[in-house]
């Protein structure tokens, strides 16, 4: 393998691979009635479960204004280009392909879409830690644990 140390496990990283569970058939109508009545008579379950495999409050705002950036710029320039080509073509200031206006704004839309990914992989998942401005060192430590994952989820055959 590699002869890098382990990795540490992030705090909403599931700490082992878990087998799936082959689905139940679904029960009778009058047995799930019967547990709906028992279920109001038991206390709520803790959450703590759930809570501590979500992503933490800090990790998810900074991937959030990373989006804003990374998507919403591209976004906004693709938008922008119709109505520069707008201005452009009614002031008759020079003549401006349908093409051109095609490519250049589904090229920015284009570039949203990868910023969408990119915003997200390049923050840092580490709740101390925030990382850099651009976030390439991020993305390249984000990256390598999906595709971790994917090799991990891949049936053996």
């Amino acid at each position: 393998m590699s002869s890098e140390p382990p990795r540490k496990r992030l705090p909403f990283e599931p700490a082992t691979n878990r087998k799936k569970t082959p689905k139940k058939p679904p029960e009778p109508q009058a047995s799930a009635a019967l547990e709906s009545d028992s279920a109001d008579k038991q206390p709520k379950a803790n959450k703590t479960g759930k809570q501590a495999q979500s992503i933490p409050e800090v990790v998810s705002q900074r991937m959030i204004s990373r989006i804003a950036v990374f998507c919403g710029v591209p976004t906004l320039l693709g938008i922008s280009t119709f109505f520069v080509s707008y201005f452009v073509v009614s002031k008759g200031l020079f003549d401006l392909p349908n093409t051109a206006v095609l490519l250049v704004s589904m090229g920015c839309f284009g570039l949203g879409v990868l910023g969408l990914s990119y915003g997200v992989l390049s923050a840092s998942w580490d709740e101390e830690v925030s990382g850099s401005t651009l976030g390439w060192e991020e993305f390249n430590t984000n990256f390598g644990r999906m595709r971790e994952a994917w090799r991990a989820a891949k049936p053996k055959s």
